[in-house]
């Protein structure tokens, strides 16, 4: 029998705003805070605490339906969601039920939409601390009340790779619209899939498994992978599939059951009776869309035509906003000194993915290195004149890097520029034809290969300080 996937992602996202979502107490996402240190009566549930909106919060949750192609509410409200968990002060949480800040949008992965069915706005829980040798567990509530972006996909995703791209292209979005950091390591994205399987031609879905936090990318990818292939198992033995929620077993790469899963009557939804519905104009919504930068896709796709370079490069480039515009930034410099040269940005881009990533890392960003975008332009007309060739341009960018210092004088320095003095060329080229008769005679029998072995001493000569070009020039002409 072949079996056919059906995929939803569930996506958690803590919004980087200065105070919580109801109170304001510092939002301070990454940070390795003293625990229950930012904290207040209202995000620890005290009675009679009163919760205030976050005006940002509401923004950044806009922007990203904006960004994701959603229809923004008009009127939107909150809920308290009901359920008991011992890092649930309230015993509720605020929520948005059946009237969330954005509906109907999608985000578009190698050409196919991924629908989405709602993105809404809630308040995160606290975080149970489990020490080992113990048999109880302690409570932080720092992250009690963090804002926390919910985005519900339609169940179009049908394969684990499918997921995965739609998590890590939302990532790069939040990150370029500077709602969210969106670390998936630090908790600040988190993603559940919701999956089920059914028969080829099957008029309706399979029962559906919710896979609970998983956080990062290859999470994704192989909980999905495994829990497909647990389904399909569980069909062919003619076992019945429980609609659960399962965890996820890293070190096992396994699924496990949790719970029976919970439908939204569960939870006991009803207005959040504190705070009042949020009227939403078209003039607010315009202001926040004005505000929405360049987006990925759109910024590689002008890449390609206004700068023509290939559609890998631009996809590689625009991984990051930083690099993107440390591209934009470095080029614009290469051009004024190389006006007309329109290899430049083929070049600039070589340099930045195949040298210039060497020295990051998880740790390190681009904006973390001591060069500047200036000064790496700089080094790009450099080479593109000849001056050096492309293993002194290793060399040289290897101590801007380290020093931040400009490429002139390094070159200077270190005498990493090449011998231009054609005379003087002629001279080194002289002395190997005189010192190797040999591999000259196999060469005027017709032997190419002796040519590059003459070559190799001439760049041995140098110190590699010669253009290959003009020294096989003037060999040729000594030889033939």
């Amino acid at each position: 029998m072949k079996y056919k996937p059906t995929i939803g992602m569930e996506v958690h996202v803590e919004l980087k705003t200065d105070s919580k979502m109801f109170c304001a107490c510092k939002n301070e996402l990454g940070l390795d805070r003293v625990p229950n240190s930012n904290i207040c009566p209202v995000c620890t549930g005290q009675p009679g605490a009163l919760p205030a909106a976050n005006e940002k919060a509401i923004e950044y949750v806009i922007k990203a339906g904006l960004a994701l192609n959603c229809k923004i509410a008009k009127v939107s409200k909150f809920d308290r969601k009901n359920y008991f968990y011992p890092d649930l002060p309230k015993g509720y949480q605020i929520s948005q039920y059946d009237q969330p800040l954005c509906l109907g949008g999608f985000l578009e992965i190698e050409g196919k939409k991924i629908g989405i069915t709602r993105i809404h706005l809630e308040e995160d829980t606290g975080k149970l601390i489990h020490q080992k040798g113990t048999d109880f567990s302690l409570v932080d509530f720092n992250r009690s009340g963090v804002p926390l972006m919910e985005l519900v996909t339609e169940p179009d995703i049908i394969s684990s790779q499918e997921a995965k791209k739609f998590c890590e292209e939302l990532q790069l979005i939040l990150r370029y619209l500077g709602i969210s950091d969106a670390d998936m390591e630090k908790g600040q994205m988190r993603c559940e899939a919701n999956i089920s399987i059914s028969r080829e031609g099957a008029s309706h879905f399979g029962t559906k498994v919710e896979v609970k936090n998983l956080n990062s990318f290859r999470s994704v990818e192989k909980a999905i992978e495994y829990e497909l292939k647990r389904q399909e198992e569980a069909l062919e033995k003619g076992e019945k599939i429980l609609q659960e929620t399962r965890g996820w077993d890293e070190s096992k790469m396994r699924t496990y059951s949790q719970r029976e899963k919970e439908s939204a009557h569960d939870y006991r939804y009803f207005p959040e009776p504190d705070l009042p519905p949020l009227e939403i104009s078209e003039d607010y919504v315009s202001k926040i869309k004005s505000e929405i930068p360049e987006l990925p896709a759109q910024k590689a796709e002008r890449f390609q035509g206004e700068y023509k370079i290939s559609e890998y490069d631009s996809f590689i480039l625009t991984r990051d906003k930083d690099t993107a515009s440390f591209f934009e930034k470095s080029l614009s410099e290469a051009i004024e000194l190389r006006k007309g040269d329109g290899k430049i940005a083929k070049l600039t881009a070589n340099y930045i993915i195949s040298e210039l990533k060497k020295y990051l890392d998880e740790n390190t960003q681009i904006t973390d290195l001591k060069i500047t975008p200036e000064n790496f332009g700089e080094l790009i007309s450099i080479i593109a004149t000849g001056k050096i060739n492309s293993s002194a341009a290793q060399t040289v960018l290897a101590e801007m890097v380290k020093t931040g210092a400009d490429p002139e004088h390094i070159i200077a320095e270190k005498n990493l520029a090449q011998l231009e003095d054609d005379s003087e060329i002629e001279k080194i080229v002289e002395k190997v034809i005189l010192n190797n008769p040999g591999p000259v005679e196999d060469f005027q029998k017709g032997k190419q290969n002796a040519l590059q072995f003459l070559l190799g001493q001439v760049m041995k000569e140098t110190g590699g300080k010669v253009n290959p070009k003009t020294a096989i020039s003037i060999l040729k002409e000594k030889l033939i």
